[in-house]
């Protein structure tokens, strides 16, 4: 928008950005200093800003720490729905989850229970398990976060062959050192810098 000044000269106008009061200017301000979020609590910054001194969305922005863009799709999405446009779901969480957590655990309660008594319960298990309740195939990395998630983990000994003697073990460990000693390079560098 363009006017003119008394002088004759064009002068741009700013849009001054306001927001509709659907809640008091008292009770914005409470939430400004109540909300622990901090996304939440910016929105409501910038709903108080509009409310209490309505002016160009950049001075709105530069006080409250934000972008412009920001302030005009915080004021537009308050003034046409009002406090739920603030309070969102926000940002995060399992939006593209194929279950919910409670029937990812009952999913894993006979697996569970197996376990207990001793018996292995694998991967490919589970996860064909799962494949057949979902009703579509998913990756491997899938079963492994979600036995992450529930806590699960792969617990195995140490690889030990059946017919493995600790002593003669321990045995060639100590030979094992004479002979490297005779054939190492810098043995021979101390024995000839002795002599």
């Amino acid at each position: 928008m363009r006017r003119e000044s008394h002088e004759g000269q064009e002068v741009k106008m700013a849009r001054i950005t306001r927001a509709t009061p659907h809640l008091s200017i008292e009770e914005v301000k409470k939430l400004v200093y109540q909300e622990p979020r901090p996304l939440y609590r910016q929105r409501w910054l910038i709903i108080y800003n509009a409310l209490v001194d309505p002016r160009e969305a950049s001075e709105i922005a530069k006080h409250g720490g934000t972008t412009v863009a920001m302030v005009h799709r915080v004021i537009a999405s308050y003034n046409r729905l009002g406090v739920q446009a603030v309070e969102t779901p926000g940002k995060g969480g399992r939006r593209r989850q194929s279950m919910s957590l409670q029937d990812e655990r009952a999913l894993l309660a006979p697996f569970f229970s197996r376990a207990e008594r001793g018996e292995i319960a694998t991967a490919g298990e589970i996860q064909r398990a799962f494949e057949e309740r979902v009703g579509q195939p998913v990756h491997k990395s899938t079963i492994s976060r979600l036995l992450k998630r529930h806590g699960w983990r792969k617990p195995m000994p140490r690889p030990v062959h059946p017919k493995a003697d600790p002593a003669a073990q321990e045995e060639f460990k100590k030979t094992l050192r004479r002979v490297w000693r005779r054939r190492s390079p810098h043995a021979r560098l101390t024995t000839t810098a002795r002599s």
